[in-house]
């Protein structure tokens, strides 16, 4: 299994487990009330709530093509969620790098990080702008068509 499911599998497992035990202790609406945050917390830290990831050499030359940011993340990454949800449906208007399943976009993280796999950096016409403000990352999409 690969390790970007390991997180929220934890907190859904986790959070079964513990609103099972709620259960048979006679709670059953404390139990329901657990098992939706832990089922929430595992949501937002899986992949599936950012766009479909891509390569960093195949973002490259999408956004030399079409100027559209090159953003670097990690599932499990606060930042990246935040700037994920931030971003609302103009999430699906840039290219993402899942930096733990791209061996090159794990490097360019280092690259413009002085050796650290920051995220979430964002390219921006080629230059990197590390954990940058949401509400900038909009200002900066082109319209859309």
């Amino acid at each position: 299994m690969k390790r970007v499911w390991t997180l929220p599998l934890l907190f859904a497992l986790g959070g079964a487990a513990v609103a099972a035990t709620s259960a048979v202790s006679g709670k059953p609406g404390t139990a329901a009330l657990l098992l939706l945050v832990f089922l929430a917390l595992a949501a937002v830290h899986s992949p599936l709530i950012f766009p479909k990831p891509v390569g960093l050499r195949e973002a490259q030359g999408r956004s030399a093509a079409d100027g559209r940011p090159v953003v670097l993340w990690r599932p499990g990454c606060m930042y990246c969620i935040r700037l994920r949800l931030r971003l609302g449906r103009n999430a699906g208007r840039l290219y993402w790098v899942d930096i733990w399943r791209d061996a090159a976009g794990a490097e360019a993280a280092r690259a413009a990080n002085d050796g650290n796999e920051t995220v979430p950096t964002v390219f921006i016409a080629g230059q990197p702008h590390t954990n940058p403000n949401p509400a900038w990352v909009r200002e900066q999409l082109s319209p859309s068509p």
